[in-house]
């Protein structure tokens, strides 16, 4: 989600993913009441403006209190403001969406369709400077507005009353219906969002909700806060949990002790917490559409773009070792930024993105370190830095794992010749403050799938991408993932075709390196039912129930 889906998962760092996007998660946990769930938290939130968003745990509190026209259920997508699933026009290029009339905000104003014009609207003006902006490029006008060169009033948008919504395509999008589960795309109440400004989203009391909960005492940078279910959600009957509490929890230890004296009842746990706990009740792994990887800053130090001196880092880097040994969360070592079992060939679902793409995130991603300094040596004589000492920090959050990953990630790098590397762990806002402004050398980051295709990770390392942190180039695959997103390679084969082609240049010259893809290790009591990851990287907290 920077998309940033800019995410903080498991493990580390940010995102997204995502963004991780992208990825930082929230995960539930035992109750003093029977009608309460304590949640743990990886991090605080950054902000509940879902224009500005860009981190998973934003997304996830967002989702618990904000509702746009589908959700998924499950893995099911079904109609949520929307009154049923929508079909495009023949040529693919119109959605019209009839909304539910008994929607309403929390303050009792209904839920309209000039919610969403203004929303989508807010979020594509290059004056509220979302780093999701992107995300609505394939609606009519939507990359020149973004861009300053039309008005926002030229988005392919409409209210054509108060419950009937308009949508104009500027090429067909297969995944839109998925699409529209970003939090980017929900709808905003424009009276509030006016009211509050630039404190919109900040703190609970600028906010109103027309999701299943309404949230409470939170004030920013918080280390707790409170959900209660919202009376006024068109849906309520189905919402069975009455109050989420949620608590900041960083360090795996607390979060293990905490559990085990059953003051939460679904905990994650890294490392040699969660090696210790693996064959006890409750243990279980959530394997997720997130990745974690590398991102060198290549505006900032010119040698990062040498392709040989990333691939060099890429082999010097023990993957299984990190996500067995120093993780132990449950993640797998990763051959692409995108993730695996995601997306399939249209045309043969058996077939997987990555599995087809497979030899060439391969050839850089396993553990090579007499390769790497070749590569390295290589690298440095073509850059003209040969012989000359080298220091980078890589930055990271502040959470227990990320620490323990930096360090890891640390040793592995100090092997190549001449290299002295520096740790900065800093808390999760900071972390994405820094990397937005260009701050670091070398950041660990995330992303977690907004929706299950390719393009939704392909598209975050293109020229001038919002996520494109360490500012890669390359040409070809700009072209490729742009044709990907036209109307005559769209949902066909050539589509994926171009996609595989794209991944594969990606892959090999490691414009960003690949770590792991994101498996969390949960201890969850067996009261606690329905709670399940759903494509999008989100917990849908409708389905969740305290047996």
């Amino acid at each position: 989600m920077k998309v940033h889906k800019s995410l903080l998962f498991t493990t580390a760092v940010l995102l997204n993913l995502g963004i991780l996007g992208g990825y930082h998660a929230t995960h539930t946990v035992q109750a003093a009441k029977s009608d309460t769930l304590k949640i743990m938290s990886k991090d605080v939130i950054a902000t509940m403006d879902s224009s500005l968003n860009t981190d998973v745990i934003g997304s996830q509190n967002i989702n618990n209190t904000m509702e746009g026209l589908y959700r998924y259920d499950n893995k099911t997508l079904k109609p949520a403001l929307a009154t049923k699933i929508v079909q495009p026009s023949t040529d693919g290029l119109t959605y019209t969406f009839s909304l539910r009339p008994e929607a309403k905000w929390s303050n009792g104003d209904p839920v309209t369709a000039k919610d969403f014009v203004f929303a989508w609207q807010r979020t594509v003006n290059p004056k509220t400077k979302s780093q999701y902006a992107y995300i609505f490029d394939g609606i009519e006008n939507a990359k020149d507005i973004s861009n300053g060169k039309k008005p926002v009033s030229a988005l392919g948008v409409k209210a054509l009353d108060d419950h009937t919504l308009k949508v104009k395509l500027s090429q067909p999008i297969p995944y839109f219906l998925q699409l529209l589960t970003s939090e980017a795309y929900f709808p905003q109440n424009q009276k509030n969002v006016n009211k509050w400004g630039k404190k919109y989203g900040t703190n609970s009391k600028t906010l109103v909700f027309n999701g299943p909960y309404v949230m409470k005492n939170w004030n920013g940078p918080d280390n707790s806060w409170t959900e209660v279910k919202n009376k006024n959600y068109w849906n309520a009957k189905a919402v069975t949990v009455k109050k989420l509490q949620y608590q900041v929890v960083k360090d795996s230890s607390t979060a293990l002790n905490l559990y085990q004296s059953k003051k939460l009842n679904d905990v994650i746990v890294s490392g040699n917490n969660a090696k210790q706990m693996k064959d006890s009740k409750g243990y279980n792994v959530v394997k997720q559409n997130a990745t974690f990887y590398l991102q060198m800053n290549q505006k900032k130090d010119k040698l990062f773009q040498n392709a040989n001196i990333r691939r060099a880092i890429a082999l010097s880097i023990n993957r299984k070792e990190l996500t067995d040994k120093i993780l132990g969360s449950g993640d797998n070592p990763a051959t692409s930024a995108t993730p695996s079992k995601m997306s399939y060939d249209p045309n043969d679902k058996s077939k997987d993105f990555v599995a087809e793409t497979k030899n060439s995130g391969q050839k850089y991603t396993q553990y090579k370190p007499a390769e790497a300094k070749k590569l390295w040596k290589k690298g440095l004589k073509e850059t003209g830095q040969s012989g000359k000492k080298l220091t980078w920090t890589i930055l990271g959050d502040d959470t227990d794992a990320s620490k323990k990953q930096s360090e890891f990630l640390q040793d592995q790098l100090e092997k190549l010749p001449g290299v002295k590397v520096n740790l900065s762990n800093v808390p999760f806002k900071s972390r994405l403050s820094k990397t937005d402004n260009g701050d670091f050398d070398l950041v660990v980051t995330g992303w977690s799938a907004d929706y299950p295709d390719p393009i939704n990770f392909l598209t975050l390392f293109t020229k001038g991408a919002s996520n494109n942190d360490g500012h890669w180039q390359n040409a070809e695959y700009n072209k490729l993932v742009n044709e990907c997103l036209t109307t005559s390679s769209n949902n066909t084969d050539e589509r994926w075709q171009k996609m595989k082609q794209a991944q594969d240049i990606l892959n090999d010259q490691q414009g960003v390196i690949p770590l792991f893809q994101v498996g969390e290790a949960h201890l969850t009591n067996t009261k606690i039912k329905n709670y399940k990851m759903t494509p999008n990287g989100k917990y849908n907290m409708i389905n969740v129930q305290i047996k």
